[in-house]
């Protein structure tokens, strides 16, 4: 996590910053006048986990939304290395090149080995050009299938962590196939004969998500959102302006709790008080001790088993009415 003074703060965070600017001014007073301050520092720091609950008990799908965009937020490298012993990263579709924005590679998952496939953003201006902002190229997700096949011949589980604003929209990636591409991820990912499961840990938009979004489940964590578009994108087609952002969010029915209402996800993982970005390793711990038992549970079901249920599990998805 980063340092409380390199920490960046959302606008409905500040009353969590000005606790802790008080708790700052307090300790250099104290080291100032060798005053013992520890139990006004001690009521601040209990008032900082009141807040936080407080914030977390009210969060609007809106501020849920910017949660999962917080640029201190665990991206896909880092739970790997909080949840992982190891992992050996694996390059390239094989056809194109290798692309940044999609990583993936054999990980040992407590005594398990599995074939972890996830979007990465960057940490700062250099590694956001990098990873394109998290937005795959086709070649992304062409390697995000070659690496699920591996798995799946050396029959290990996969699972994907999807945090992505959308596939990347350039004309480039349109021109080397982006729509056939996560189509056929879809395709192929519905009959993999290993476990398959799919975490959202940030941003779950459109076919950006989908194309590695297919499993036996599918789980959000709790400070994320999953829909076809953007709250700004979507506000902008609607009202012509990015000012109803907000009830866009609201609108779309796009937080956790909305896609467990609708059984578009199978469940909702908690995170931190306050967020995955107040802290890593628990944050971690939380998604392994989900990840350890359904893998489990998952391999105890024979394959063909395991697809049939896998097919009728997204069929039966949505809500329609036949007239004759």
């Amino acid at each position: 996590m980063p340092e409380l003074k390199n920490r960046q703060f959302l606008e409905f965070e500040k009353p969590i910053k000005d606790l802790y600017d008080q708790i700052e001014q307090l300790k250099i007073a104290q080291e100032k006048t060798n005053t013992d301050m520890s139990d006004t520092i001690a009521t601040l720091e209990d008032k900082i986990v009141e807040t936080k609950k407080n914030l977390t008990d009210n969060l609007t799908p809106w501020h849920r939304v910017q949660l999962s965009r917080h640029p201190d937020r665990p991206y896909t490298l880092k739970y790997i290395e909080k949840m992982c012993s190891e992992f050996i990263e694996l390059h390239g579709d094989r056809n194109v090149k290798d692309d940044k924005a999609m990583v993936g590679g054999f990980a040992k998952l407590g005594d398990k080995t599995v074939m972890i496939i996830g979007q990465q953003k960057g940490t700062n201006t250099k590694t956001r050009q990098l990873r394109n902002f998290g937005m795959a190229n086709p070649e992304g997700y062409r390697k995000a299938l070659r690496l699920m096949k591996l798995a799946e011949k050396f029959n290990k589980p996969v699972i994907t962590l999807i945090d992505t604003p959308g596939a990347y929209p350039g004309l480039e990636a349109e021109e080397r196939g982006q729509g056939e591409a996560i189509a056929r991820n879809i395709y192929e990912m519905i009959s993999l004969k290993v476990p398959v499961i799919c975490v959202i840990i940030g941003e779950g938009a459109s076919g950006g998500a989908l194309g590695i979004g297919v499993g036996d489940k599918v789980v959000m964590m709790e400070n994320t959102w999953y829909t076809v578009i953007s709250p700004e994108s979507c506000s902008s087609i609607l009202w012509r302006s990015w000012d109803k952002k907000e009830t866009a969010a609201e609108q779309l029915r796009l937080t956790g709790t909305d896609m467990l209402k609708f059984g578009l996800v199978d469940e909702v993982i908690p995170e931190p008080l306050g967020g995955a970005h107040w802290d890593y390793d628990q944050a971690a711990e939380m998604l392994k001790n989900f990840l350890l038992p359904t893998i489990e549970a998952l391999e105890k079901i024979p394959a063909q088993e395991r697809v049939n249920n896998r097919i009728e599990k997204f069929g039966k998805m949505g809500f329609w009415e036949e007239t004759v």
